[in-house]
């Protein structure tokens, strides 16, 4: 396992056709736009769907802001594709991130969530009357949605303050925390 991140470290840096778009003056600027504009969308459609199964604005129906969802599946599609091109291109600055550890365990616990809420909950919430109490279940469901993605946010936020350093030297075992030397 020591060899995991090293080896996908330099699997991704190996993949040359972005580098010269994201190492441009633009590139990287606009991409990073672009990821604000799909994170603006998966939140505005998730995080407003989620206060409702709070119990916010009950009087608005389930099945009405469940039409938003699909806005928030486009906006995590374009922060899949946008956040891919930044891992591909500077891979060492993400895979010995522990900020990006985080993210990435919260996307995969946020996805865990929302099969859940489909499996469990929604075919019982779709069918609420503006003004019903939302289960229980839902409510727990919305909340962790929230700070799930809110985790996601920090985390992703963080990213640039944790940027890792180069190893000195010490021995590391997964995960590393430091950019072992590159293998050319």
């Amino acid at each position: 396992m020591d060899a995991f991140q090293p080896w996908l470290d330099q699997t991704l840096f190996s993949v040359k056709f972005l580098s010269p778009f994201m190492h441009s003056r633009w590139g990287w600027p606009i991409c990073e736009s672009i990821h604000f504009l799909g994170l603006s969308l998966l939140i505005g459609a998730i995080g407003t769907f989620d206060l409702r199964l709070l119990g916010l604005a009950s009087r608005i129906p389930v099945a009405a802001l469940h039409r938003l969802v699909p806005w928030g599946v486009a906006g995590y599609v374009i922060n899949i594709t946008t956040g891919l091109m930044f891992l591909v291109t500077e891979p060492n600055q993400y895979i010995y991130n522990p900020s990006f550890h985080f993210k990435i365990l919260f996307m995969g616990l946020a996805g865990i969530n929302v099969l859940v809420f489909y499996l469990t909950v929604f075919g019982k919430v779709k069918l609420l009357e503006p003004g019903a109490a939302t289960p229980r279940s839902a409510k727990i469901i919305g909340g962790a949605s929230l700070l799930l993605w809110i985790g996601v946010i920090v985390a992703g936020r963080l990213l640039t303050f944790y940027r890792p350093i180069e190893c000195m030297g010490e021995k590391q075992t997964f995960p590393f925390y430091c950019v072992p030397p590159r293998v050319r």
